[in-house]
């Protein structure tokens, strides 16, 4: 890609990647902003969105919060990171992670577009379905598939988890009645609660003086059972959170 003014994007990452990071140094936003102010452009826009960044401490702390704070990939990792990266490798690890899937729902994940060329090269090497709508999905072979009678215990999913960005169709996880309650309208999603596997409310931390509440907002009324199940689930979660000698509770908050 070319700048005005002949300046092409690869020169700008890797002297954005050389003046910005040492092996000891790492930047907020805002210092990454003024260390490129010279060239005129923002140039820490290019790094956030092309450079392989790793978010580290103290912003990274469980339970804290505060300006992001970043360093390079290669810092991170002391070693050069892989240049030749494969359309085949991230296809099979998308199937790995998020199967059966259509070429739409990889497509919508990834960003890119044309993979049914690439899903039919692996065609061979993969197991397809159809969904109710008739749609073929792909997925690995030896990937589990649980048999639809199989137990599905309550969970909570943590904001922008990938279970609910990695398909076109999220209602094989979450109604479009629903969806209008979890996403939203500024690009924020929120903590979900799962029943039986189906998105079924939201949850929320609220921490004040030494005590520690788990907000649990219900779209629907649940069974018996799989209330005190979610309520095990989120002493559990709680167990896990909260800091040591600090009381915690869980309380059900009616839909505003």
């Amino acid at each position: 890609m070319r700048f005005k003014g002949g300046t092409y994007m690869g020169d700008i990452l890797q002297e954005s990647k050389d003046n910005a990071f040492t092996n000891k140094e790492v930047l907020d936003n805002v210092s990454l902003n003024r260390a490129f102010l010279a060239r005129q452009f923002l140039l820490a826009n290019v790094i956030r969105n092309l450079v392989p960044l790793v978010q580290v401490s103290p912003r990274g702390i469980w339970g804290k919060g505060g300006e992001a704070i970043h360093t390079s990939g290669e810092v991170w990792l002391k070693c050069s990171l892989a240049q030749d990266s494969s359309l085949k490798d991230m296809l099979i690890s998308y199937l790995a992670a998020f199967g059966p899937a259509t070429v739409k729902d990889i497509q919508v994940w990834s960003g890119l577009t044309r993979l049914s060329v690439e899903i039919e090269k692996l065609r061979p090497n993969l197991c397809t379905f159809l969904n109710k709508e008739g749609k073929e999905l792909f997925d690995l072979p030896a990937s589990p598939r649980p048999d639809k009678s199989t137990p599905s215990p309550p969970r909570f999913i943590a904001e922008f988890d990938n279970i609910l960005l990695s398909h076109f169709d999220r209602t094989r996880i979450i109604t479009k009645e629903n969806q209008a309650r979890v996403f939203n309208k500024n690009g924020l999603i929120q903590a979900t609660i799962l029943i039986d596997g189906f998105v079924q409310g939201i949850w929320k931390i609220i921490r004040k003086s030494d005590i520690t509440t788990l907000n649990i907002q219900l779209f629907q009324t649940i069974s018996n059972e799989n209330r005190t199940a979610l309520l095990l689930e989120g002493n559990n979660l709680l167990d896990f959170i909260t800091p040591y000698n600090f009381k915690h509770e869980i309380q059900f908050v009616s839909m505003g």
